[in-house]
């Protein structure tokens, strides 16, 4: 499509309880095959923003103004039963904590070709081979064992990968990582980052990345959206916010990180300009 994939315009959200506003004017376009950054401190917003994209905005809180468009779809409409078409096949998800996802008394395998058989109604042996090969995609050496395993039996590292075949199962065109690295190691959160790249450049899959590391944006994201207490306050070309913030917040942000080695990530045009 020639339009954005995902069109976030004008969000707010509320708490009816206290009356107060979490979410306020948010508003960012993702285009096919697009990355895009959503950073913030904990509380800025950005899982609410992601979780009303997916759907899954948790009650009592409510859309007050603004919508989501999804392929071109105002969402606002949506019964559940239109949601459930859409998660997965549309849109997918990462969250932070695969073991939320997976049932911990079922095999891998099991799991995967579920999706598999549910969404795109394959028969058993023929979900059994994609989910292999998915498997394979997310890098897991020796896809049958890990077919036969248990979640218990897979390190963090593992299980993400396994969560995210699953979350592309249906060849969705946007996936939303929120957090997706955080609880990981470095070098295995490295290889995380490394996977969804790659899944991007080889399926054209479209990157929500929220994440408080802006490492993690910065290696991943050509644009990025700042939020502070639900607010967008800065946006733009990932390098060139990054590198020369413009809010303080932003500026903030970008210092308490530069001791982690942001600066390796940003464009070397940009690293030496100036």
């Amino acid at each position: 499509m020639t339009g954005p994939v995902l069109s976030v315009d004008d969000l707010h959200i509320s708490d009816p309880r206290s009356g107060t506003e979490l979410v306020r004017g948010v508003s960012f376009d993702v285009p096919a095959g697009g990355a895009l950054g959503i950073v913030g401190e904990s509380g800025s917003g950005k899982t609410l923003t992601c979780r009303t994209a997916l759907g899954i905005l948790p009650a009592p809180l409510r859309v007050t103004r603004g919508t989501v468009t999804l392929l071109g779809e105002d969402t606002a409409g949506l019964t559940e039963r239109g949601w459930r078409e859409l998660r997965g096949r549309e849109i997918g998800a990462v969250f932070q904590d695969p073991g939320a996802f997976l049932n911990p008394s079922l095999r891998i395998g099991s799991q995967v070709a579920e999706v598999l058989r549910v969404g795109k109604r394959l028969g058993r042996r023929a979900a059994k081979a994609e989910a292999l090969r998915l498997l394979d995609a997310v890098h897991l050496r020796d896809p049958e064992r890990v077919y036969r395993q248990y979640p218990h039996e897979l390190s963090g590292g593992m299980l993400q990968r396994v969560v995210i075949a699953a979350a592309i199962a249906l060849d969705p065109q946007v996936l939303i990582a929120d957090e997706a690295t955080t609880a990981l190691d470095v070098t295995v959160q490295a290889e995380i980052l490394d996977l969804l790249a790659d899944l991007q450049e080889r399926t054209g899959l479209a990157l929500v990345v929220v994440s408080h590391d802006l490492a993690v944006v910065a290696q991943l994201c050509t644009e990025v959206v700042v939020l502070r207490r639900g607010e967008v306050v800065e946006r733009g070309a990932t390098d060139a916010v990054l590198h020369a913030p413009q809010h303080p917040y932003t500026r903030l942000l970008v210092d308490e990180h530069n001791r982690y080695g942001l600066d390796r990530y940003l464009a070397p045009e940009l690293e030496h300009a100036g």
